[in-house]
Order: C-alpha cells, then sequence, then structure tokens
C-alpha cells in the first residue's frame, strides 16, 4: 500500500483534463488522411505559400483554415497520426497512454528543473490528442490581458466554429455529480448548468470525448480544409528556419532585420529537407511553450549572448525568447472511496467569486500491483483493482516564471526548463494555492461527499443514519489546521504538480507583436500557447484552438484587402514633361 501512495500521485497528475459527453457537434468532416503522408515521402525541396511547424491544437485548425481560403499549406508535426495509438481514441485509454515512456510515445515525459513531472505532446493534434479534453471558454479579462488586436465578434465565430465540430456535454453521475453538489454546499455558487462560458459558479463544462467515449481531437479539424491545397507531413522534425538578413528600413512601421524563407526538417530516417515560402508567403510556429522558443534560439532569434555561446549566428537579437514561461501550479487530494465508483474524467469545475483557483475532480479504475503479491497471493489471470477519486485545484494565472534554456543544438531534445512555481515575491501563487485547498476541504467537508467515507457503524440499532469514518487517502491528507497560513504553504510547495497548462517563451509585446509576428522579422509567426502570459480560463486547449482558427481567418482577410486595394488602385499615372525651355 505505501508504495502504491507512493506512485499514485504521479498517475493522479494525469486525471487533470477531460470528461465524457453527449453529443452538441453536428458537422460531419471528411477524412484528413488523404494528405497526410509519412515525411520520408516528401520531396527534398518544395514550396509552399504558408508553412505551420507543429499540428497541434493552434496548428490544426489554422492549417485548415489557410487552405480553405486557397492558400497552398504544408503543415509539419514532429509526431505520428492519431490512429497510430488505439489507445488515444477513447477516454478509457487516457491513463495507459500517458503512463506510456516509449521513445515514440505520444505523451513525451520530462520534468522540469524543480523535479515536476510534465508531459509534452508529440502526436497529431497535439494536446487535445492526449488530454482529458476538458473544454470551457477563457475568462472575460484574458482578451484585455493579453495584448493582440482582438475582434471579439471574430473570436466568437471561431470558438463556435471549434464548438460544432468537436464539443460535447456530459452525463454527469458519480463522483462529478458529488463534486457539483458539494462546491454548491461549499459556496462556490450560483449553479450555472452546462456551458463551455467561464462563469463564476459551479458548472458542467465541454469535452471533446462523445457520449460513446471517443475523442475528437484538433486533428478532426483538419478534414474541413481543402484537400488539393494542403499537405501534412508526419514524423517532420524542425531543424531550423531560414532567416536572411534584409535591409532595415527605420520609416517603417515593423522594420525587420530578417526575413523567414522556409525551413529545413528531417524526416525519421534523419534525411533533410527544405520547405521554401512563395513569395508574400509565411512560416508559422505552432509548436508550443517548449517548441516554438526551441525553434527561434536554434534559428537565431533570440539573446545575442547566450546565442554566441552556442555558436548560434545571430538573426534577430531579443532577451525575451525563452523568458516568461510559466506554469500553472496543481495541488489536492486523493482518497480511496469505499466502494466502485465510476471512470470520470473532468466534467464539473468550481470557479470561485475572484477566481483564485479553480476545483475539478476525476475518478478512476487503477490496477493495484503490491511489492508483497507474490508472497501472499497467487498471481491470477484476472488482475486486482481499486477506486480512486481525486479533487484539485489549479491555482489561477500563475504570478511566478521561470524560463527555457536549450539542451543541444538538436531539435528532437526537449529543452532545460525551470517554472519556479511560489516564487513570486507577493506569494500571490501560494496564496491563491491556500485559498483553493481550503475550499478542497470545504468541499470534502460537505454532506454530497459523506457517501465516499467508510460506514462504521449505525447511529442506533436498526437505524438508517450511517455512521461515517475518515476518508481513506492516498498520498498526503491535507493538514489537520486548515487555518494556518504556513502549514497550508508548507504543503502547497511539498505537494506541487502540473496540470500541463504551461505557456509562455515568446510573450505577445516582448517577442511577437498584436498581430502574432514574431518582432524584427518579415513573413514569421507563432500561434500558440508560448505567445500567452495567463492561462485562459479553467483550461487553454478551447482558446488555443480559436487562436489557431482567428489568426488563420485575420491573414485571409489581410490578403483579401491587398489583393481587392491592388484592384482599385489605378496604375500611376506619368507626369506630363516639363514645358521647353525659353529660347
Amino acid at each position: 500500500m505505501q508504495e502504491m501512495a507512493k506512485n499514485l500521485p504521479l498517475l493522479l497528475l494525469l486525471l487533470s483534463h477531460g470528461l465524457f459527453f453527449l453529443h452538441v457537434a453536428t458537422a460531419t468532416p471528411r477524412s484528413y488522411h488523404r494528405f497526410t503522408q509519412d515525411a520520408t515521402q516528401f520531396p527534398a525541396i518544395s514550396e509552399y505559400d504558408y508553412i505551420i511547424v507543429g499540428g497541434g491544437a493552434a496548428g490544426c485548425p489554422l492549417a485548415a483554415t489557410l487552405s480553405g481560403g486557397g492558400s497552398r499549406v504544408l503543415l509539419l508535426e514532429r509526431g505520428g497520426a492519431p490512429d497510430e495509438y488505439p489507445s488515444l481514441a477513447t477516454a478509457s485509454g487516457f491513463l495507459p497512454t500517458i503512463s506510456t515512456t516509449s521513445q515514440d510515445s505520444p505523451a513525451q515525459p520530462f520534468s522540469s528543473e524543480e523535479g515536476v513531472a510534465n508531459i509534452r505532446a508529440r502526436v497529431l493534434g497535439g494536446g487535445s490528442a492526449i488530454n482529458a479534453g476538458f473544454y470551457s471558454r477563457a475568462h472575460p479579462e484574458f482578451f484585455t490581458d493579453v495584448p493582440f488586436n482582438w475582434d471579439l465578434h471574430q473570436v466568437n465565430k471561431s470558438y463556435e466554429w471549434i464548438e460544432r465540430a468537436l464539443v460535447h456535454r456530459p452525463d454527469v453521475r458519480g463522483w462529478q455529480a458529488a463534486l457539483r453538489d458539494g462546491l454548491i454546499e461549499a459556496g462556490v455558487s450560483p449553479y450555472n448548468g452546462f456551458t463551455v462560458e467561464h462563469m463564476t459558479g459551479t458548472k458542467i463544462g465541454g469535452s471533446i470525448f462523445d457520449a460513446a467515449g471517443r475523442r475528437h481531437s484538433a486533428a478532426d479539424l483538419l478534414a474541413y480544409a481543402r484537400h488539393d491545397r494542403i499537405r501534412v507531413a508526419t514524423r517532420a522534425t524542425v531543424d531550423r528556419i531560414f532567416l536572411h538578413q534584409v535591409q532595415t528600413n527605420f520609416s517603417s512601421v515593423l522594420p525587420a532585420t530578417a526575413e523567414a524563407t522556409g525551413v529545413v526538417f528531417l524526416d525519421r530516417l534523419g534525411r533533410r529537407h527544405h520547405a521554401m515560402t512563395r513569395r508574400g508567403g509565411e512560416v508559422i510556429l505552432c509548436a508550443g511553450a517548449l517548441g516554438s522558443p526551441q525553434l527561434l534560439l536554434l534559428s537565431g532569434v533570440g539573446p545575442r549572448a547566450y546565442l554566441a555561446t552556442w555558436g548560434i549566428p545571430v538573426a534577430v537579437d531579443n532577451p525575451d525568447v525563452g523568458e516568461y514561461l510559466y506554469d500553472n501550479p496543481r495541488n489536492g487530494i486523493s482518497i480511496l472511496p469505499p466502494g466502485p465508483v465510476d471512470h470520470s474524467l473532468i466534467q464539473v469545475v468550481g470557479i470561485p467569486d475572484g477566481g483564485d483557483a479553480f476545483l475539478e475532480a476525476a475518478s478512476y479504475v487503477v490496477p493495484f500491483v503490491s511489492p508483497v503479491e507474490s508472497i501472499l497471493f497467487h498471481r491470477t489471470a484476472a488482475p486486482l483493482y481499486i477506486n480512486v477519486a481525486t479533487i484539485m485545484e489549479k491555482v489561477a494565472g500563475p504570478a511566478s516564471f521561470g524560463s527555457l534554456r536549450l539542451a543541444s543544438l538538436d531539435p528532437h531534445d526537449t529543452p532545460f526548463v525551470r517554472f519556479n512555481y511560489f516564487t513570486d515575491p507577493s506569494n500571490l501563487d501560494l496564496n491563491r494555492c491556500v485559498s483553493g485547498l481550503r475550499r478542497v476541504g470545504d468541499v470534502l467537508q460537505s454532506r454530497s461527499m459523506a457517501i465516499f467515507r467508510p460506514a462504521i457503524g449505525t447511529w442506533l440499532p436498526g437505524g438508517s443514519d450511517v455512521m461515517r469514518g475518515e476518508f481513506h487517502y492516498v498520498g498526503s491528507p491535507l493538514p489537520a489546521n486548515r487555518s494556518d497560513d504556513d502549514v497550508m504553504r508548507g504543503f502547497c510547495r511539498r505537494n506541487v504538480a502540473t496540470l500541463w497548462h504551461y505557456h509562455g517563451g515568446c510573450v505577445a509585446g516582448k517577442v511577437v507583436d498584436r498581430e502574432f509576428r514574431v518582432i524584427g522579422t518579415r513573413g514569421l509567426r507563432v500561434v500558440d500557447g508560448s505567445v500567452l502570459t495567463v492561462s485562459p480560463g479553467t483550461n487553454p486547449q478551447a482558446t488555443v484552438m480559436m487562436m489557431g482558427r482567428y489568426v488563420g481567418q485575420r491573414i485571409l482577410a489581410g490578403r483579401r484587402y491587398m489583393r481587392n486595394r491592388r484592384r482599385h488602385t489605378p496604375p500611376a499615372v506619368a507626369p506630363p514633361p516639363p514645358p521647353p525651355p525659353d529660347l
């Protein structure tokens, strides 16, 4: 039991994203397999209007949108296709997928320098192909906190496009229903029912799992691409961006020192391929909070002195590439219920007034492996399973941030990262963690949670009121004295884990401008979670997918504007010749 208690919290950090749902989506997309191939099948040199690096939550909708506008698009994904991994298809495969450590795993494990275990997606669809699927829009303040040129009407239309294709409504019962009722009892009100909007109170959110437990990831959005205008390369690892020096025009609104003209990518056999952009084309990074800053650094966009230590020629000197890297801390508790609980990923969320920390829950059936099994029991063909239920809190923001450093010049290697959990001088993150854990304690004390305590008898002989004992915890229980700030802060620090909502590294206003363009360059953008300084709402995947659709629409609108402008601009008329000189 001690060995199980030691390892189970690591498994339970995996239960941080997801759900089962009644179908809301109505679209029947076409298959994307007709234009998806292994990178070994691609030519040594090719040319496109847009080259998108990273086929994740932002890259897939962006590629589908741009190709739908008639542009020729190449989407490069370093992992394989989702259907190569059967466990990705269903909610029941969530935990086995995250627990896999094979070299080709779609969930690539890594640890921060603090020693906090984490996961990096490596599959078409990105995080949406491996996470637990919870879908909820950003908090309203997000669109003022993150300095882009937001058109909120187009933002809403982009969300709706995603939701029609992917999002479903859950059947809430068992542990999730108990959390819902416990949150309301604990004062996280009002109850908002089912909604994808970020609203103060308790709500049921959306999911990319349907009622049958089948996943609908961002890769499904590629089915809405124009199949004759897009190509998708899997197991294609981009080595660097081609950046050519340009003469700086200081009279320009956006002076640039380098222009992106293509990328070089490696297939799984190590062969190099050159993908180049046509005139007016762009390279767009959607490789995530680790991949996008890593690729900028490898390509010579970053701090001059740091790049020099690696012998990387400097294309653009920018000290902020790889800086301002955030990860939202997670804390919580796990219990062994006295009876069976249904399998459930995140379906219900508590959003308290003030939004300092968000409360979620999950329940799972996991195999029990005891070190004394071979001594006390005969091994049987049927494994033993236990039920585990967890309540967790996610610290909003956060305020603390760290940085990213190259591990090597090999793009396959995950960079070194440090998130500096709970280091902000104001202790804002710690105070939010303490506040969230106290609410977890309030939920555990609610009447709705009583049935998850073991029965120890009845109040009177023959009585119907069952006497309940204490919860059977897996891992650390909450401190008995939850009113002691120092004790609670210590618990937060000792038990910090991740929800995989890390972001930053190419943040808006420092690395990219208000249109997602990399400052100091032409033809280069970053569109993914690396541009964010705050996690959008309770879960970022809805907003990251929206960003892919949104930026694609804005790029197409810009192309239409320039095309119409050229069409309606009369040709320049030569001035009349000067009069002859007087004789």
